[in-house]
């Protein structure tokens, strides 16, 4: 896989743990890869900024577009971490993060929620690495790459399957 992009998408969602509300940040690039996520169970600017925070020291990069809601959280955290990449807050703009979330959703549906905020961090933490081992961006490359990648994959995976 190539390196993931300096767009960044970041995005929050509610999830229930235990009857009580937590929030799950995520951050994606322009091609949907996972880059980070964050379960908190506040929604604030402490919150926005520990993500943040997490992302810049992952990604080793700084941003040079930060696409995000409307939440006012995101403004506030750029302002105390100086960030200078532009920012995009319009209605919409952020989907690509929004859709993100589906597969979360649907695991959520299946399994009966997350027990506690660990389980769904371990949970998540496999689920973005697998998902951006398998999710290639069919419309960027050609068929025959395209297949050549996917069967890597499905090699690396079963290599792992064997070892573990």
């Amino acid at each position: 896989r190539p390196a993931p992009s300096d767009h960044w998408y970041l995005d929050e969602m509610v999830i229930a743990i235990c009857g009580k509300r937590h929030w799950l940040w995520r951050a994606v690039d322009n091609e949907g890869t996972v880059l980070d996520f964050l379960v908190q169970s506040r929604r604030n600017t402490k919150a926005a900024k520990k993500l943040i925070k997490s992302l810049l020291k992952k990604q080793k990069m700084s941003p040079t577009l930060i696409v995000t809601d409307k939440l006012r959280s995101y403004h506030a955290a750029f302002r105390e971490l100086r960030l200078t990449a532009e920012h995009i807050d319009n209605k919409r703009a952020n989907n690509r993060a929004e859709n993100s979330h589906q597969p979360v959703r649907r695991r959520e549906r299946k399994m009966q929620r997350f027990k506690s905020p660990g389980s769904a961090q371990r949970f998540l933490n496999v689920h973005a690495s697998t998902y951006n081992h398998f999710d290639l961006q069919r419309h960027l490359i050609n068929r025959p790459l395209f297949k050549k990648l996917r069967a890597g994959a499905f090699s690396g995976w079963k290599a792992a399957a064997l070892n573990a």
